[in-house]
């Protein structure tokens, strides 16, 4: 089953108890756990991003994980229902201040899967654990949430995951940008 841009398995299910957690696993071993995980029902989310790869005899474009050795589940809230994903090959655990996972905000995911769906140039950033929160206001960004920086003079919104401590920087400069 080959892996999208972003993959977003199993029917949309209805948020009421269930929830985002961030899993870690082998280097590497992202788009597998992707996979066995969707092959046992549960939904995924594994943001990807493209990079030129160089061998000495070809260049080519491949997807690579926007967070290495992370995967997002959305998982019932319950703590038996980790089982079948800690015990998929790959995973090593849950990312939080508890073994059992710290859950992820909706808006958190749903800003990432935003940027990426709608192919909005966005790099890396390093995490800030400072700043402003702040929502965007009309065009193809409307709605996104994240931390408001100034960066060579131009401003970049910041989409955060908190429980990872990584983000993207979205360029808004030209966005009308509220405090959230």
């Amino acid at each position: 089953m080959p892996v999208e841009r972003t993959t977003h398995a199993v029917a949309e299910m209805r948020t009421y108890g269930r929830v985002w957690l961030a899993v870690q696993t082998w280097p590497r071993y992202e788009k597998k756990v992707t996979v066995e995980l969707i092959e046992k029902s549960i939904e995924v989310f594994l943001p990807l991003q493209a990079s030129v790869h160089e061998w000495s005899d070809r260049r080519r474009i491949v997807q690579i994980p926007l967070f290495p050795n992370y995967v997002f589940v959305r998982i019932p809230e319950q703590l038996d229902s980790r089982i079948p994903v800690l015990r998929t090959k790959g995973v090593t655990n849950f990312v939080g201040s508890t073994s059992a996972g710290t859950p992820i905000s909706e808006c958190e995911i749903e800003s990432v899967r935003i940027v990426l769906q709608r192919g909005i140039p966005y790099e890396g950033h390093p995490y800030l654990g400072i700043g402003e929160r702040v929502r965007i206001r009309g065009g193809s960004l409307d709605g996104i949430e994240g931390i408001l920086v100034g960066k060579n003079q131009d401003l970049s919104l910041v989409v955060s995951i908190n429980i990872l401590q990584r983000a993207l920087a979205v360029r808004v400069a030209g966005y009308r940008v509220e405090a959230a």
